[in-house]
């Protein structure tokens, strides 16, 4: 064999480690959603329906929408507890305008307006005033799921039958409508992270602050950004969740900000900061609807899914974790 031909095959084996070193996490959780499958349609009744794999699509765009705002907000070096109630407020707000006979369409822009503002309440909040992002975040979960019950008096509160509400929650052919909705958004966060330099400002943000600030990036400015973002996304699942149940639920959602946080945390994204991608998310967010949909069909006891759930989400981040730094060591 000629040198050449070596260093050839030399380039093009490191070429090779390098790609799987820098992909190490994603090919890890590809390989968890294979494992699931295999376990969930040897073992879960169902699972591997038509309609139960349409069901997991809708399931994913609950957690998937607001999980690509959320991969930003960590990245940022930040998090947001608030996205549950939000939801639930948003859909309890959209059937409340239903209810006065506005129009879908003003009443989806108003609803989007408002979680976009709410969202930008805990940027200021952090960016201006500097309080950390959780203890922000908890006090607008607890404004919100508090009213949300207090407007409702915690019962479900019905919508007139639309159209276009029921397009928004039915398919196209087969394909659920709220998971091409998911997908869209995906697809537009990629682009905003990877293309522009408000994207690129998250990951300096979350990596050096201090630093970010020196090169003059607004610090402030994107923070305020990315929780507003949040809030807009966490607006466009209660848009869907109204449609999909046919009225605004100040209870809904309850705990969907642990899936949305876990999904992006399982996905690689790490809660430091300046590291992270909505690939890993997406995949992370394919791994905690799958778990909620097995465990459901094997009729795991509702209270015990939450343990089960927690431990395999747990396993899923220290499986992760080891791969990475095998990875560097290599």
């Amino acid at each position: 064999m000629s040198m050449s031909s070596v260093e050839s095959a030399v380039s093009s084996n490191l070429a090779v480690s390098n790609l799987i070193r820098r992909y190490i996490n994603e090919i890890g959780l590809i390989l968890v959603i294979a494992l699931l499958y295999l376990i969930f349609s040897f073992n879960a009744p169902g699972f591997n329906s038509m309609g139960n794999q349409m069901n997991i699509l809708r399931d994913a765009a609950m957690v998937g929408i607001a999980a690509w705002a959320m991969t930003l907000v960590i990245i940022a070096g930040e998090i947001d507890v608030s996205v549950g109630p939000m939801v639930a407020f948003s859909s309890v707000c959209l059937a409340y305008l239903l209810k006065l006979e506005v129009s879908l369409a003003l009443a989806s822009l108003l609803i989007l307006l408002l979680g976009f503002s709410l969202g930008s309440v805990a940027g200021v909040l952090r960016g201006v005033f500097g309080i950390p992002s959780f203890v922000a975040t908890l006090g607008l979960w607890s404004v919100l799921r508090g009213l949300g019950l207090f407007m409702t008096e915690a019962l479900p509160v019905p919508v007139e039958e639309s159209n276009i509400l029921d397009w928004i929650a039915g398919e196209i052919g087969i394909f659920p409508i709220s998971a091409a909705v998911m997908l869209a958004i995906f697809a537009f966060f990629v682009l905003v992270s990877h293309k522009t330099a408000f994207g690129r400002s998250i990951y300096a943000i979350g990596g050096n602050a201090t630093a970010a600030q020196l090169c003059g990036i607004n610090v402030r400015s994107v923070r305020i950004l990315v929780f507003a973002l949040s809030g807009l996304m966490s607006a466009v699942t209660g848009i869907l969740l109204t449609a999909r149940l046919g009225s605004g639920n100040a209870g809904a959602a309850n705990g969907m900000e642990f899936d949305v946080i876990a999904a992006v945390v399982v996905g690689g994204t790490a809660l430091a900061g300046g590291k992270g991608s909505l690939f890993g998310s997406l995949l992370g967010v394919l791994v905690i609807t799958l778990i909620g949909n097995g465990l459901v069909l094997l009729g795991i006891d509702s209270f015990f899914q939450q343990v089960v759930r927690g431990v395999i989400i747990v396993l899923a981040v220290l499986i992760n974790i080891q791969l990475l730094q095998n990875s560097r060591r290599r």
